[in-house]
Formats: C-alpha cells, sequence, structure tokens
C-alpha cells in the first residue's frame, strides 16, 4: 500500500473532529456527535502539522406527540437541519509519550441552523401556547480541544482520548436550537483498531461529563457513545465499508430547570463509507464520505446524516 499506509496516520483526525451539536439532551444541543470517531481511530500518526476538516449535513425530526425541553420551554414536533464546516488544525508529536504517540488539536465551526416546532406547550413562566414556531441561525460554535495517545502492536493498534468543551460558541435561551452549549463539557475514552494493510476495523467507546448551563439550571446527563468503521482496500487508493454508532445517556438529566426529570435519550445508526487517496504535489491527501441513517431514537429526533471529511497534511516538524 506505500505512501498511502503513511497517509493513514492522520485519518482518525479527519473523520473525527470535535462536535458542537447533535440530537440529544437540553434543546437537542449535546457536546458529542455521535459518529465522529470512525475508521483507522487508533492507528499512529506522522508526526508534525496537518489540517482536518469536515463538513457536516443532518436532517432530522421528531413526532408532534414526543416532546423536548429547550431553553425555559417544553416544546414538541420538531424539525431540524444543521449545516456544519468544522477545522481543527492537529499537531502529533514525535517524541514518544507514556509509550505510544501523542497529538493535540484545537478548533471550532462555523455553522447554519434551521428548526420549527408544531406546538410550544410550556411557555418560560408557565403559560402554555399552542401552533407552530421556527427559528434560524448562522454563528460559530464552542471551542473544542482534543488530546489523543496511541499506541501500535503489530496489525493491532490502541488509543485513550480526551476532549473539552469550552463553551465560547453563540448561544440565547429563547432559541429553539443553538450552536453553542452554553456549559463546559469533558470527555474520555479508548479504541481500538485492526489493520492488516488491507481490512480493517475500528471501535471507539467513551463518556461525556456535562456540567450545568448556568442560564437555565439545567445539567445534562452522563452520555455513553460507541462509534465504529469497518474497511476493505479495493485499490491501493481506495476503501470501502460501513459505519455506525450506539448513543445511550446512562444518567438522566438533573437541576431545578428540568422540567421533565430524569430524561435520557438515545439512538442507533449505521450506513457506507468510501474512502481514497490522492496527491497534491508530494504530499497525499485523503477524503471520506459516510452516512448514517438513524434508527430506534428515544426521548430525541431522528434522521439521517452526511460527513464529508478532508486531510490536508502541512508537513513533519
Amino acid at each position: 500500500m506505500g505512501k498511502a499506509v503513511v497517509a493513514l496516520a492522520a485519518i482518525s483526525m479527519a473523520t473525527a473532529p470535535m462536535a458542537p451539536v447533535a440530537w440529544a439532551d437540553e434543546g437537542g444541543t449535546s457536546f458529542w456527535l455521535p459518529g465522529q470517531f470512525g475508521s483507522f481511530a487508533a492507528l499512529p500518526s506522522a508526526p508534525g502539522w496537518s489540517l482536518p476538516m469536515m463538513y457536516y449535513h443532518a436532517s432530522a425530526n421528531q413526532s408532534a406527540n414526543k416532546t423536548t425541553q429547550r431553553g425555559g420551554r417544553i416544546t414538541a414536533g420538531l424539525d431540524a437541519k444543521v449545516d456544519m464546516l468544522f477545522l481543527l488544525p492537529t499537531y502529533v508529536f514525535e517524541k514518544p509519550f507514556l509509550g505510544g504517540q501523542a497529538s493535540l488539536g484545537v478548533g471550532g465551526a462555523l455553522m447554519s441552523m434551521d428548526a420549527g416546532i408544531d406546538a410550544t406547550l410550556t411557555g418560560p413562566r408557565g403559560g402554555t401556547l399552542s401552533g407552530s414556531e421556527s427559528d434560524s441561525v448562522t454563528a460559530g460554535s464552542d471551542l473544542y480541544t482534543q488530546g489523543i495517545v496511541k499506541w501500535n502492536k503489530g496489525v493491532h493498534n490502541y488509543m485513550a482520548y480526551t476532549m473539552l468543551g469550552t463553551p465560547i460558541g453563540a448561544y440565547k435561551e429563547e432559541r429553539l436550537i443553538n450552536p453553542g452549549t452554553n456549559h463546559w463539557s469533558l470527555d474520555g475514552g479508548g479504541g481500538y483498531t485492526y489493520f492488516d494493510k488491507k481490512n480493517e476495523f475500528s471501535a471507539v467507546l467513551g463518556f461525556t461529563y456535562n456540567f450545568e448551563n448556568d442560564d437555565t439550571d439545567y445539567q445534562n446527563g452522563v452520555d455513553a457513545h460507541l462509534d465504529w468503521g469497518a474497511s476493505r482496500f479495493i485499490s491501493e487508493s481506495t476503501h470501502v465499508g460501513l459505519v455506525g454508532y450506539f448513543y445511550q445517556q446512562v444518567s438522566g438529566d438533573s437541576g431545578s430547570g428540568a422540567r421533565l426529570g430524569d430524561y435520557k435519550s438515545s439512538v442507533t445508526a449505521i450506513g457506507p463509507q468510501i474512502g481514497h487517496f490522492f496527491a497534491v504535489d508530494k504530499a497525499k491527501w485523503y477524503v471520506n464520505l459516510k452516512g448514517y441513517y438513524e434508527f430506534d431514537a428515544e426521548n430525541r429526533p431522528e434522521g439521517w446524516n452526511l460527513w464529508v471529511s478532508l486531510l490536508i497534511p502541512l508537513g513533519s516538524q
């Protein structure tokens, strides 16, 4: 596989940026975006700088007889769309750390979001309102910091990671949907990749702890998430396969503002993927296209989402 194998070094960064939006928890916004880790997640990387870029589109809806809390309101019948362009400049260190290879990335996103509801059941001060309402916003996300350590043992690869969400993104309590979470978040976990130069399988398990949103006195519960990907090279430069994720809140939402009580959400998804290496001057760039169809959702909207990731190597240190 030659130079393409070297280029695999940072694919996990290209296919796993931090996520400023997901359909879960308060207001339909959570720190973790299911599916952000994919194939080759634990594969070690070439030292130096790279620029992972990702375009994300999602469309999701929720039945009018299902309720969700958004800011101070209880709403029903959500229909939402999100478009996001995410950048995560990343540096991979040459010097070993804990016997493995460390990397650090910091980034954020520009987001365009549209949402509509069929009814607002409860107003901020306890009043009721029926009818429809829509909202849209284009703004920046929170700031996301990602640290990863990877270890290689032949065809077996292992990783540990942590992510921090800093609440600097656009947020207004009265909006139906927000680019920012308005609270700090901390996520961590580990993963595995099997790669024999022809076949690949990856899985990453993590947990998110969310701090309280001071504007709404609402604290999202602890989220558990498992992202996976499997693929096979069909040529020197192209691989195809499947991706999927499982998302489950393991503890309910809480705080004086959590008017729905011990609220938990979950969802499952699966879909296809294709990745391709191509030369730009003397460097190997990588592009990946993957899509997810969601099902078996509980207490959250479900739909489909599309990811287009591009990895741009910026040279060694």
